[in-house]
This record gives C-alpha cells, sequence and structure tokens, in this order.
C-alpha cells in the first residue's frame, strides 16, 4: 500500500518514517458473502465445502508470530458471517497481533458494534461510489445506504475506520464523490484499490491509460491539499505501485528540493511486496503472495508457513529485489520504486508472472 498523505508529511515536515519490519497477512475466513460484487477476486459464494474448522484456525495462530506477521487482516466473502470471528479476532490480538476487519458493512448494528470496537484495531469498509453506483456494482439495492450506515456507527463508537474503493471502469466516475463523502462525514481515511483481473474481476474491462492518469491526478490533488491545509484525512492507495512513481514526478514538480528525500523514502517502502510484506491465506487454508494470485504455493493443512514460502520458487522471485521482469519493466529506471507492480495482473494478461503489468501508465 503506498500511505500518499503520510510520505508527503514525513518529507515535507521532516517526520520520521514510520517502521514496519512485519509482514501483514490476508485471511479470507470464508468464501460465503451476502453480496455479489463485479470485482470480487474471491468469486464468493455460498460455498463452504473444505472451510477450515475453527479449530484449525485457532491451530495456525502460533504461527504467525514465527513468521512476523504483525497484522491480520480477517476478510472473505464477508467475514462477519462467519460466527466465530469475534473469538478467532480475540485470540489473534491476545497474541500481540494488530487485527484488521474487511468488510461491507452491512452486518455491523447496534449488537455486534461493542464486539468490534473490543476485537479489532480498524475496520475497512467498502464503498465504490454514488449510492447507484455502488448498488449495481455490488449486486444489491439498498447496500450504500448500509455500509454507510456502519460507517457512521463506527465513527460514533471511535473505532478506527476507513473508506475502501475499488477503481474501475465501471466506479470512475464516482472518485470525487468518494473524496466528498469522507470530507462530509469526516472519515479519516480512503483507501483506493486499482482492479486485479482475478476473480469476478477478469470479467470487468480494463481503464484506459488516459483514464489512470486522470484518476490519479486527482487523488494526488487531493492529498497535497489535504496535507498543505492540515485535512486529517489519510489517502492510501494499492494494486498499483506506478502511483509512487507518479506521486515522486508531482512531488517533484512542486517541491524539487526535496524530492531527492521522497525518492529515498520510495525506494526504501520497497513498491509492491506480495510475498515478502504481504501474505495470503484462503478459506481452504491455500497460501498465496497476496489475495489476487491465481496459484497456491501450499497448505496450511499440508506443511508449516514457514516452510511453505522457503520451497516456494515463486516466492523466491518476487523477493527478489528489484524483481527481475520482461517487457517494459526490464528496462524502467523506476523499477526500485514500484518493483514491477501487481504480478497477478500481469499474469492474468499475458499468463506470466515476470511479464509487464498492462496497467503501468507510467
Amino acid at each position: 500500500m503506498l500511505r500518499i498523505t503520510e510520505y508527503i508529511k514525513e518529507i515535507l515536515q521532516n517526520k520520521e518514517a514510520r517502521k514496519f519490519d512485519g509482514r501483514v497477512l490476508i485471511w479470507n475466513l470464508t468464501n460465503i458473502c451476502n453480496l455479489n460484487c463485479k470485482h470480487c477476486y474471491s468469486s464468493a459464494n455460498q460455498i463452504t465445502e473444505n472451510q477450515l474448522s475453527y479449530e484449525e484456525v485457532i491451530g495456525f495462530i502460533p504461527q504467525l508470530k514465527e513468521n512476523n506477521i504483525k497484522i491480520v487482516i480477517l476478510s472473505g466473502g464477508e467475514p462477519l458471517l462467519r460466527k466465530d470471528i469475534f473469538d478467532i479476532a480475540k485470540k489473534i490480538r491476545e497474541e500481540g497481533i494488530v487485527t484488521y476487519l474487511s468488510t461491507n458493512g452491512l452486518l455491523i448494528d447496534g449488537n455486534n458494534i461493542h464486539q468490534i470496537k473490543e476485537t479489532f484495531n480498524y475496520v475497512g469498509i467498502s464503498i465504490d461510489g454514488k449510492k447507484e453506483i455502488h448498488d449495481l456494482f455490488r449486486g444489491r439495492k439498498g447496500a450504500y445506504e448500509g455500509s454507510l450506515k456502519a460507517v457512521k456507527l463506527c465513527l460514533e463508537q471511535r473505532i478506527k475506520v476507513g473508506l475502501r474503493f475499488t477503481l474501475s471502469p465501471n466506479t470512475y466516475d464516482s472518485l470525487k464523490h468518494i473524496f466528498q463523502l469522507a470530507q462530509e462525514e469526516n472519515i479519516p481515511k480512503i483507501y483506493i484499490s486499482h482492479l486485479v483481473y482475478s476473480g469476478r474481476g477478469q470479467n470487468l474491462s480494463e481503464l484506459l491509460k488516459d483514464f489512470y492518469k486522470k484518476a490519479v491526478d486527482y487523488i494526488l490533488e487531493k492529498s497535497f491539499f489535504y496535507v498543505e491545509n492540515d485535512i486529517k484525512i489519510d489517502v492510501v492507495t494499492g494494486n498499483n505501485e506506478a502511483d509512487a512513481v507518479y506521486l515522486y514526478l508531482k512531488f517533484k514538480e512542486k517541491y524539487p528540493e526535496h524530492s531527492e528525500k521522497l525518492y529515498k523514502r520510495l525506494k526504501k517502502w520497497g513498491g509492491n511486496r506480495s510475498g515478502d510484506k504481504i501474505l495470503n491465506i484462503d478459506f481452504q487454508g491455500n497460501v498465496k503472495p497476496d489475495t489476487f494470485y491465481h496459484h497456491s504455493i501450499g497448505n496450511i493443512r499440508e506443511k508449516p508457513l514457514k516452510q511453505i514460502l522457503e520451497e516456494s520458487t515463486l516466492i523466491r522471485m518476487l523477493n527478489h529485489y528489484p524483481r527481475i521482469l520482461d517487457g517494459k519493466c526490464a528496462n524502467c529506471k523506476f523499477i526500485d520504486i514500484c518493483n514491477g507492480s501487481s504480478r497477478p495482473r500481469a499474469f492474468f494478461t499475458y499468463g506470466s508472472y515476470k511479464a509487464e503489468d498492462p496497467a503501468c501508465y507510467i
């Protein structure tokens, strides 16, 4: 994830960079969902066959610390459809590990809000644009109102909460609405995820590169405005690390005297770190470098996570820094910033994890 406003503040305000020397695990505990989203990377449905049991999940938790996992994002499907979700989150927190909840928010209400507050450090709630756009994209009328109600409830209870927005051809025209919504409702964080052609997302058309640039131009414009005017909204993007290169180029235009410091900061950040700083386990125990990968590198029912990672040739390829890739990535002077960006997007387009990212707009 590219923490845009945070990095701008660090450089302009001469702040020390926040240190994170661990891993983030995105754990899809279930594939059941109460929506039918057009972009769903896991093609969530009502299938529970071979789902990890509560006992299996709890039994795996000791391996989290062994593998330097410091943040666990519990996701799905819709994670709140697992009746044992709060027990699982509590057990993870007892190990001193930070817990995030990634949800559509429709199941958050007065009956469980206090449990959410007690067991999760942060809640990310998906809203993909204006009411009619969100409801169509998510496959359910009234979804927008339900998700926004959940955001407001979290704010009332002083739970750290943020908006999650997927940038795609379907939602492009609603990007400005998300920023307006955050400002109107005092929502402290916006996370914008670029579309990856995985799961049902393979059925969506690509966003043309000119539109990518226009979208990121707007995201950066708002980010600079928030920092320069001390507006307390964090802006983060994910799944297209070309954003980091574009941030550097735009920052260099505005603050040339500080641009070298930002370049060094972005290089230290390292771009796409799937398989290294980011890992994924799905509802059946399959391990992937992140949620969008087509191939599993092993299963936690069969081998310890550490062994799975050590034996994977894909992990070794991904963890070479900067990555050795093909296409225009091979000779790009910014490879040490973006690290080749999304490998799943390259695979679903060209059939190779070493191909260039087709969504690079630089």
